[in-house]
């Protein structure tokens, strides 16, 4: 039966989506199919998808999608860039070193791959072709560093994350193996992001310096000019704040990642409006529309991958999984190897927070099996499916840098390989060495 199902599920899935069939209509489509299969009342199928956004944190989506697009419409992610900008100076490749600095600010504030790819872009690759780069390389490196978005807390999948493997327990083998496991929750997934996010876009920043001085593209200056960096610091003391009482306030435990969400749309609001002056109303209706355009896009998928995932549990799929797995090897460096590979071939075909629905369930109780922290886990899956958002046919940062470069999608993907390269292996030293996602928690007390 077991086998039975697995080929409904996914069988029906995969033939939907080669159809031409939405995420969630081929996740909705495969999941009723097994509940008919199963002989299941159709009204669970309802009830499960209502419930999955019945969760607290879960508020937190809309709020910080929300937030991101106000502080593009109050000037803020502008400010940031003319900090990172200035910060660059001289070096080689400078205005593509900005571009990563300034998807590193705008990541602790959108939360999001895509949004970080578009605030960024608008500015920095019109920047980049005025100083003789080409047009193609601005829009990758654009593409890249927007993968930092989700990686760099606040993140969307983050939270996705987190309300997922907050239902799984560790199996009972695995905690008369390894003993208790370290406790999982969103802020400690805020916290435990920040190294690997800055190992992440470092990689970046060396592979743009290397190709930068091989084509001569040199830095916005001869020298660095403390006066420029003071002014531009100055003008943008609000932008930079906005991430300190954001994350500051999550660390030392003043709010949760839901009531920070809320705190960074109210700071916005009065920075847009009283300090910088530059949030109109029509400005304020289209972030409100943006919002309400995504978050309703995340929620369908929401429902369907909740049922999908709720199924494979109940038949006990993911143990079946991951008894298979351990019987090849109980290697962990060759397992993370299998996972790396395995996430970087779904993040080229499937939408990031679907993706983390479907395979939290199954992955998850491999890594337990293995003795692997959670939240280690957590950051390894997304810092690999964030790579997804460069590298086709999806990915959604390629199409988003197209559209404001110019560039064709095939131009940029011929671009953005050596920065893909430049992730995989930051990536596989996060996934290898588990104190680089876990030190900071612990030293924070979680």
């Amino acid at each position: 039966m077991e086998e039975y199902l697995v080929a409904i599920l996914f069988g029906s899935f995969f033939a939907l989506l080669l159809l031409g069939a939405p995420i969630t209509v081929s996740l909705a489509g495969s999941a009723m199919l097994a509940f008919i299969a199963l002989d299941k009342n159709p009204i669970a199928f309802v009830q499960i998808a209502f419930t999955s956004v019945g969760s607290f944190p879960l508020m937190a989506l809309p709020a910080f999608v929300l937030a991101g697009a106000l502080m593009e419409a109050a000037g803020i992610s502008k400010r940031l860039v003319d900090v990172a900008e200035t910060m660059a100076g001289p070096i080689t490749g400078g205005l593509g070193a900005a571009t990563v600095l300034a998807c590193l600010f705008f990541g602790a504030i959108s939360g999001s791959g895509p949004a970080t790819t578009a605030a960024v872009g608008m500015l920095m690759i019109p920047a980049m072709t005025k100083r003789n780069y080409e047009k193609s390389y601005a829009s990758a490196v654009t593409a890249s560093a927007g993968g930092l978005g989700i990686i760099i807390p606040p993140s969307i999948p983050m939270v996705i994350f987190g309300i997922s493997a907050l239902g799984l327990q560790p199996p009972a083998e695995a905690i008369a193996k390894f003993g208790e496991f370290e406790s999982l929750s969103i802020p400690k997934l805020f916290v435990a992001g920040v190294v690997p996010g800055l190992i992440m876009a470092v990689s970046l920043m060396t592979m743009n310096y290397m190709i930068s001085k091989k084509r001569g593209y040199r830095g916005l200056t001869e020298n660095w000019s403390f006066g420029d960096i003071g002014t531009a610091l100055r003008r943008g003391v609000w932008s930079l704040l906005a991430p300190v009482i954001i994350l500051g306030g999550i660390y030392t435990g003043l709010f949760t990642p839901t009531e920070s969400a809320i705190v960074a749309i109210f700071y916005t609001l009065f920075v847009g409006i009283f300090l910088h002056r530059e949030l109109k109303f029509a400005a304020l209706l289209n972030s409100l529309r943006t919002t309400t355009w995504i978050t309703g896009r995340v929620l369908l998928i929401l429902f369907a991958a909740t049922v999908f995932g709720r199924l494979l549990v109940e038949q006990q799929i993911p143990a079946s999984v991951a008894a298979s797995l351990l019987s090849i090897t109980d290697n962990m460096y060759l397992i993370w190897t299998i996972m790396i590979v395995f996430l970087l071939f779904v993040g080229m075909f499937m939408e990031t927070l679907a993706a983390i629905m479907i395979l939290v369930p199954v992955l998850l109780p491999v890594m337990y099996m293995l003795g692997a922290d959670p939240t280690h886990v957590g950051i390894v899956l997304i810092c690999a499916l964030s790579i997804g958002f460069m590298t086709p046919p999806l990915g959604e940062n390629l199409f988003v840098a197209s559209g404001i470069g110019g560039s064709t999608v095939e131009e940029i993907v011929a671009r953005v390989h050596p920065f893909v390269l430049a992730q995989l292996t930051a990536l596989f030293v996060i996934a290898f060495f588990p104190v680089l996602s876990l030190w900071l928690p612990r030293l924070v007390g979680y």
